[in-house]
């Protein structure tokens, strides 16, 4: 069984060779296929392809192969197909002629596999292999900017011209082959690793050509930047740290105390993984922690004498409390403003409060934030909770009573002018109800729901009495 699949395959071979490799050496026809050749190739030159068609038409059909060392009646097949594919406007009949294009490169391909063609630089694998990818490249060029083919087909031509030709690869199969590798690596048809791999080869073949090859080295440049400009877009999901490092270094050495270089080349390795104790890293980081040691140095005395509002909320969240209300203050004399004025006088009425338990200022501060900004809630709610948190200190039960009650009044104004303010008014007012005192105290106090009462102790205001 063996010995008869060895036999049936070499048989395959030589019958592919036979049929679709002929050549016109010793065939009855071999005058009638030079001749054809000779006007059909004369014809092409002046871009006569009617003849051209009509007399290579002839010599195809004779010897596919011409005279065996020459892959002309295909590769010039493939071209005078590909001007009917151009020139036409019929779907279908582009469709045809798009098929014949990529067939004609195909047979080609095969019959310098098949050593149905010779080459002068004799018939070994390396020298086979390089006019393979002459016209792999060919081939995946067409059908990428003239014939549309799909995707698919299209990247393994151009993946097999590029691994078959190495460094002496065209540089025309660097484009659209990084444009179809992205492409499909977006579109999940490739992985991440083949999308890396063909980036590195191109860069290793671009590499080899820009310092050797004095004939093309600048085109193998040019279309070297364009690939890396088609990799762009998914540069940060597929390359490492290295990979960046290398990229980015160029710029950082040429502006090495420059910020926003610092600042944009430090995000960039970080987000990429390059680790803490990497070497770049680390003298970038100390670099930017410098300059910004000094900036936010130089931010905060700015803000001391022009912002003196925000270097108040700094101070407060530090815990500077009477720094905090020296500041606000003089945002307030500075501020023209009257709603941020207010803002700062509450904002001052609340450390007060809080703080230092300065009920009286505090409350003088949060009115005067009120008056400049009518229907405010804020202010009143912070009154209520100076109320609500000196309570105890009113008094009996009954001067505590009445202090709560005067909280309540507040946030219940608060919440009558400011829909804003409502639901936070309404939660603190919840919490009270149960602390109004009892009818049994104010029948023995001999006071009625509704009566006007002053509050004992620094609230002083008078309240309308409610019981529970």
């Amino acid at each position: 069984m063996s010995k008869l699949m060895y036999m049936l395959f070499f048989v395959g071979i030589a019958t592919f060779g036979n049929a679709q490799c002929a050549n016109w050496i010793g065939n009855e026809k071999e005058s009638e296929a030079t001749d054809a050749h000779s006007i059909y190739r004369s014809a092409l030159k002046t871009e006569d392809y009617s003849t051209a068609f009509e007399n290579w038409q002839k010599a195809y059909d004779i010897a596919p192969a011409a005279d065996g060392k020459r892959d002309y009646h295909m590769t010039d097949g493939a071209k005078i197909y590909l001007h009917k594919f151009q020139n036409s406007t019929d779907d279908a009949e582009k469709k045809e002629f798009a098929s014949k294009v990529v067939a004609l490169y195909d047979q080609a391909v095969e019959c310098y596999r098949a050593k149905s063609i010779s080459l002068k630089c004799g018939d070994t694998e390396e020298c086979v292999n390089q006019r393979i990818s002459y016209l792999r490249g060919r081939q995946g060029y067409d059908m990428y900017y003239s014939l549309n083919s799909p995707y698919s087909k299209n990247f393994e031509v151009l993946q097999e011209a590029m691994n078959l030709g190495g460094n002496d690869v065209e540089y025309i199969v660097f484009d659209p082959l990084a444009k179809i590798a992205v492409y499909q690596y977006q579109k999940g048809k490739i992985e991440k690793a083949q999308a890396l791999e063909i980036y590195q080869s191109l860069e290793k073949i671009a590499q080899h050509n820009i310092e050797n090859n004095a004939d093309y080295g600048t085109y193998f440049e040019q279309a070297w930047k364009a690939s890396k400009v088609h990799y762009a877009p998914v540069e940060s999901e597929i390359f490492d740290c290295e990979f960046f490092k290398n990229k980015l270094r160029p710029e950082y050495d040429a502006n090495p105390d420059d910020k926003d270089v610092i600042k944009k080349v430090l995000a960039k390795l970080k987000a990429q993984g390059c680790a803490d104790d990497d070497e770049l890293v680390k003298e970038l980081d100390g670099k930017w922690k410098t300059y910004a040691a000094a900036a936010n140095a130089q931010m905060l005395s700015d803000d001391k004498e022009n912002n003196p509002a925000k270097y108040a909320k700094k101070l407060r969240q530090e815990g500077d409390f009477q720094g905090a209300i020296s500041y606000y203050e003089k945002a307030i004399a500075k501020e023209t403003d009257n709603v941020k004025k207010a803002s700062y006088l509450l904002s001052v009425a609340k450390i007060q409060y809080s703080k230092f338990k300065k009920y009286s200022d505090a409350r003088n501060n949060a009115r005067e934030a009120a008056k400049l900004r009518p229907n405010w809630g804020d202010p009143y709610i912070t009154i209520g909770d100076m109320y609500g948190s000196s309570a105890r200190g009113c008094g009996d039960d009954w001067a505590v009573r009445l202090a709560i009650i005067a909280a309540m009044e507040k946030y219940e104004y608060a919440k009558s002018i400011d829909p804003e303010a409502a639901e936070e008014a309404q939660s603190r007012l919840s919490k009270y109800y149960a602390s109004l005192p009892e009818k049994q105290e104010g029948f023995m106090r001999k006071v009625k729901a509704g009566q006007s009462v002053k509050v004992p102790c620094w609230i002083g205001e008078t309240v309308r009495v409610r019981f529970k």
